[in-house]
């Protein structure tokens, strides 16, 4: 019977489910996702080929498990950088800056796309799962425009402008360097959605 790590098989559960997800991770900044295999992963992960299958089926389920947790911890960092910020334009201010905080390890691993490697199905749960932060924004924007601060606009494309501004940014990591570029994205996300209060 395999080791139980944790005290209950619950946190047994999910302490392995979160070796699995780091394990994930680490591979996919050395190499791209179609070369990894699940006998890779348990490896890395210091567990058994067939601990693997009792969490998920097969290597698109677990990197969908992964983006999920990922994506649910990021929207809940986010809600809490947020709070008690009232002003729609600080409250676009804190999520650009909370986006440029991100790794973008999906965009800048090794080997092609993944767009290009998943099936239909895992993209678009993929693109469920985007709609979270999605709706974050949408929040955000929808109330600059009540207030005035922001004017009328159509709201869905904007999202997806804004979203597809801050999503393909490199953000450098030498301190001087990465301020200056967030500032910068930070002004020209503002002005796309026409804020007058651009000022760094």
């Amino acid at each position: 019977m395999p080791k139980i790590i944790g005290k209950s098989l619950h946190e047994h559960r999910q302490m392995t489910r979160q070796r699995l997800f780091t394990a994930l991770s680490g591979l996919m900044t050395e190499r791209g996702f179609d070369t990894i295999t699940l006998a890779d992963i348990a490896a890395q992960a210091g567990v058994g080929r067939t601990a693997v299958y009792n969490h998920f089926p097969d290597k698109e389920a677990l990197l969908l498990g992964f983006i999920t947790h990922e994506t649910e911890e990021y929207a809940h960092r986010l809600e809490r950088a947020l709070d008690g910020v009232d002003d729609p334009v600080q409250q676009l201010r804190t999520y650009i800056r909370q986006q440029a905080q991100l790794a973008r390890m999906f965009h800048l691993a090794p080997g092609p796309d993944l767009r290009t490697v998943l099936s239909r199905p895992t993209l678009q749960r993929l693109r469920e799962h985007a709609e979270i932060v999605e709706s974050i924004l949408r929040r955000i924007i929808t109330a600059g425009i009540a207030s005035g601060v922001f004017p009328d606009q159509d709201i869905d494309p904007t999202v997806q402008l804004v979203n597809a501004c801050l999503s393909g940014r490199l953000i450098p990591e030498e301190p001087h360097a990465r301020e200056r570029a967030v500032n910068a994205a930070e002004q020209f996300v503002l002005r796309a959605v026409g804020s007058r209060d651009v000022a760094a």
